[in-house]
């Protein structure tokens, strides 16, 4: 039976959510016996990509009292959330946090890698098999390997719990959506319109309403952000150049070519993505019964247009203000829902941020810092082997800092693949601005301290490439495509996870806490078994 087979039945209307199968009804009565007064019946996981406990906590002054004080005061708060894993993106982050696994285990390694068969990146939720809704974009979790917190709820409820997911950006719509939810919804990049996949099924007719009355295309070429309140950031400052800079409104319009890509990086994509949600809650049957439902929800917290928060620190400050008064515009909304005793909300971040974007030179200020290009460096690795094996192209292609080898002439040529891999760890080692080259033996076999497992825990072996390179701190790392990302090294920002809702206690818990702990609170407070790959324990909320 197909994923649209096995859901049509379930939404067509309300009153045949109650005339399917008998095993359907037998395992919605059994989670009906188990609801008390206090289980929620609508759970919300809003995850923010990018935030960060010190700008949440630094721009609480400008906060209202509804939004986020109102989650970090009568909630739970945790402000010291780490990911077990390096390098952390969207993607990965996204996955963990739904899964309560890692990437050795969940397969989302990055937004992209290289694919072995055909040496063309592939992004992480492309799936040609299905078509999109309002895009051409074809998408799927199937690169997702292990099960989500929806998918277990989907599980425990026969499907009748109704799954949602809206984010700005694809793969964290799809990756939260899950394998067998009833919707996942993002922005296309390049028309606007809030898109889905016919993986999840038809495209619901409330959504089909909002494109057609208020589509975000006709109206983003007349908006224009300014910061929400007048003259903040003269009488607040956070960052220390804007105590020196008297310029510090802003005034950003979406007209050019990228404009799409520039909304989604301000802070007005949360008020279009609270816009859309509000039509979702309204058209679709989140909490309207005691089936627990799950909606996930995708924000933004991060840089404007990627660049470095040295050149763009009241965007960033502002972008939070508008966040905090999103939430509390989201919190109204689902008590007039599911009321006070009916909802649970967790928020959460993604867990990394790009602090100083691509465009801060770090030499200017005598700092240790520089650019490894991985292609140079695939370029030299190749040109080292040749000498050792023969000519040949004994490189097949980079991803990130991922360098992947050609293992079917290691073959052809009867070779020790160890050896190979032994070599190009040893010379890459040795090339400026390294601070170490890993290979899957060496991760396996090697010396373990807290670096390698946690890089460990963000290798698959059918995804990552052959050597993993980390680059020193401060140093940028050039993709071959162009892109570029600075690595930050180590150093110690940390994220917040809050949640709020019956029977969890307020209090704010300094102690760290991984962040793959939230997918198997959230399945507590569901009452269903825990993601089939979580191996952490929840959070306690008493």
């Amino acid at each position: 039976m197909s994923h649209n087979e096995r859901h049509t039945p379930l939404r067509n209307s309300h009153s045949n959510r109650w005339l399917t199968s008998l095993l359907a009804l037998m395992a919605m009565m059994s989670i009906e016996a188990q609801t008390t007064a206090q289980q929620p019946r609508l759970v919300v996981h809003i995850l923010v990509d990018q935030l960060r406990t010190d700008y949440l906590e630094a721009f609480s002054p400008l906060y209202g009292e509804n939004g986020l004080k109102r989650l970090m005061t009568r909630g739970r708060y945790f402000p010291d959330a780490r990911q077990a894993f390096k390098p952390v993106d969207r993607a990965s982050a996204t996955a963990s946090m739904v899964t309560g696994a890692t990437p050795s285990d969940h397969g989302i390694t990055s937004l992209k890698w290289l694919s072995r068969k055909t040496l063309q990146p592939i992004y992480c939720v492309d799936d040609a098999a299905y078509k999109g809704h309002q895009t051409n974009e074809a998408s799927s979790p199937a690169s997702m390997l292990t099960t989500s917190v929806a998918d277990e709820l989907e599980v425990a409820t026969g499907q009748f719990a109704v799954t949602y997911a809206i984010a700005p950006d694809r793969d964290m719509a799809v990756l939260m959506a899950g394998h067998v939810a009833d919707g996942a919804f993002w922005i296309s990049d390049q028309t606007g319109s809030w898109c889905g996949t016919s993986y999840y099924g038809d495209y619901p007719s409330w959504a089909s309403v909002y494109e057609r009355m208020e589509p975000l295309s006709q109206r983003i070429g007349s908006m224009t952000w300014k910061p929400v309140v007048e003259g903040a950031h003269s009488d607040f400052h956070y960052f220390q150049s804007l105590a020196f800079d008297k310029k510090t409104d802003f005034s950003h319009s979406f007209t050019d070519a990228s404009r799409i890509r520039q909304f989604k990086t301000s802070g007005l994509v949360n008020e279009e993505v609270y816009n859309f949600v509000s039509r979702c809650v309204e058209g679709s049957y989140l909490g309207r019964d005691n089936v627990p439902d799950l909606l996930s929800i995708g924000l933004y917290a991060g840089n404007f247009e990627n660049k470095s928060v040295l050149l763009a620190p009241s965007e960033l400050q502002d972008t939070y203000v508008r966040l905090d008064r999103v939430i509390a515009d989201l919190l109204a909304l689902f008590e007039h829902l599911a009321g006070p005793k009916g909802t649970l909300v967790v928020l959460s971040s993604t867990g990394y941020s790009d602090t100083f974007g691509g465009e801060t030179n770090l030499q200017s200020y005598r700092l240790p810092s520089g650019t490894f290009s991985m292609e140079r460096a695939s370029m030299l690795l190749n040109m080292y082997l040749v000498p050792l094996y023969g000519k040949a192209q004994w490189v097949e292609g980079t991803s990130g800092n991922n360098i992947y080898l050609n293992h079917k002439l290691i073959e052809q040529k009867q070779l020790n693949l160890n050896e190979v891999l032994t070599r190009c760890e040893e010379f890459l080692g040795q090339m400026s601005g390294v601070r170490a080259a890993y290979t899957a033996r060496s991760m396996a076999l090697g010396a373990w301290d807290q670096t390698v497992s946690r890089i460990r825990a963000g290798w698959h072996p059918e995804r990552s490439g052959d050597i993993i390179v980390e680059v020193c701190p401060g140093w940028q790392v050039t993709a071959a495509d162009g892109s570029a990302t600075v690595h930050p090294g180590d150093a110690y920002e940390p994220y917040p996870v809050m949640i709020w809702g019956p029977e969890v206690v307020a209090a704010q818990i300094n102690s760290p806490v991984m962040a793959t702990a939230v997918a198997p609170t959230l399945a507590r407070c569901l009452r269903i078994r825990a993601p089939n790959a979580s191996r952490e324990a929840p959070l306690q909320l008493r």
